[in-house]
């Protein structure tokens, strides 16, 4: 997000929380959905651990959640879509790069599957039905979009929104795109474990730390209560 809307927002939350009489009044964050399994599905047990890039508003709470993921081995923020030139912040805020605010997650696919990530990013990390935008973020940077990196992981995306539209998951339809992985580029340092770093920081209290309680609340069974990090300063 630029800076303007970073301080917008933070402003805007901040008011929030006070109005509210406390966090657990707080309505910032998108309202998770159950949604099923994939039904299509590629768990590999060769021990050879694989990375998943997807993107859905800004990244500070994608990372936070799978952070939080059991047999996630690392999470950053970044960005996909463009080209490699114009992969910097203040550029991706304008609009008008092609990337998106995304993140590379690198996991161990014998402790969660390629298919079980997509069903957490589409069940508590993002909205999946909002078009470019995202809670108070609004641009085709903050866009939701799965870049695969081979035709696995393709098949499977498509596979997912399909079944989650045929079996009407959401009350609007998914409009996830899924797009060939052309490069992924690490966000500048100060981004990275943003909500780990800031976690009394407006936005991160009203946006993000009620997606990890989803995280806990629905997917007991891969939530990690000590999340990794990326160790970036």
């Amino acid at each position: 997000m630029s800076v303007r809307k970073l301080l917008n927002a933070s402003v805007t939350a901040l008011a929030v929380v006070v109005a509210g009489g406390g966090i657990a009044a707080c309505r910032g964050a998108e309202p998770p959905v159950v949604v099923p399994a994939p039904t299509l599905d590629n768990p590999k047990a060769d021990g050879s651990l694989q990375t998943a890039v997807v993107a859905g508003g800004c990244f500070w709470g994608i990372q936070g959640v799978f952070e939080h993921v059991r047999g996630v081995h690392k999470v950053l923020a970044g960005y996909s879509g463009g080209a490699g030139p114009t992969a910097q912040y203040e550029e991706v805020s304008t609009g008008r790069t092609g990337h998106a605010e995304s993140v590379q997650i690198t996991f161990d696919p014998r402790q969660v599957s390629y298919g079980e990530l997509l069903r957490i990013y589409f069940s508590v990390a993002h909205d999946p039905t909002q078009l470019n935008r995202q809670g108070p973020d609004s641009g085709p940077q903050y866009r939701s979009a799965v870049f695969y990196a081979d035709a696995t992981q393709r098949r499977i995306a498509e596979s997912y929104i399909a079944q989650l539209n045929q079996g009407k998951s959401f009350a609007e339809p998914v409009v996830t795109r899924v797009d060939a992985l052309k490069g992924f580029y690490p966000a500048e340092g100060y981004h990275q474990d943003f909500y780990l770093k800031n976690p009394d920081y407006p936005y991160i209290v009203v946006n993000d730390l009620p997606k990890i309680r989803n995280l806990q609340t629905l997917f007991p069974q891969y939530y990690l209560d000590r999340p990794v990090t990326t160790g970036i300063r």
